[in-house]
């Protein structure tokens, strides 16, 4: 069994009885977690630009009409304007059932892993990693904000 190891507050300790290696799994879990978290951002900004781009597309079509391109402008609006980016699926529906599935899913490992493992606690790793590599009594090294 592994010695308690010092942390920088209550929350973020080390419960008894867990290893090194238990630690340094849950620290992976979380890494992870919050690269999905990441990827998330980056699949609701492509919903953003996506939307933004198709509504664009309306103002297309009146500018190809202005310019006497009627059958580009039909074009635009029977080819793309309106278009499911997936089969079946415009990109709101890509991200409820991201959030709903995999997103959810992943979360929920992600918490149990730490409840059972780890009496709930998050992100000991970091706390530990934070409480060796500070120099104790130097401004800008504190353990907490109330420090």
């Amino acid at each position: 069994m592994t010695p308690k190891k010092r942390s920088v507050d209550d929350q973020h300790s080390r419960p008894e009885g867990v290893n090194d290696a238990t630690v340094k799994a849950l620290g992976e879990l979380s890494k992870a977690l919050e690269t999905i978290h990441r990827v998330r951002g980056h699949l609701y900004a492509a919903h953003q630009l996506v939307g933004g781009a198709d509504l664009t597309l309306d103002r297309v079509v009146e500018l190809l009409r202005e310019a006497g391109h009627s059958e580009m402008a039909e074009r635009v609006e029977r080819d793309l304007l309106g278009r499911n980016v997936l089969p079946g699926r415009w990109t709101f529906q890509i991200m409820e059932e991201f959030d709903d599935g995999y997103y959810a899913a992943f979360q929920e490992v992600e918490r149990e892993a730490r409840e059972k493992l780890a009496g709930g606690r998050r992100h000991i790793y970091e706390a530990e990693m934070k409480q060796r590599r500070r120099t104790l009594g130097m401004p800008g090294h504190e353990a907490t904000p109330q420090e």
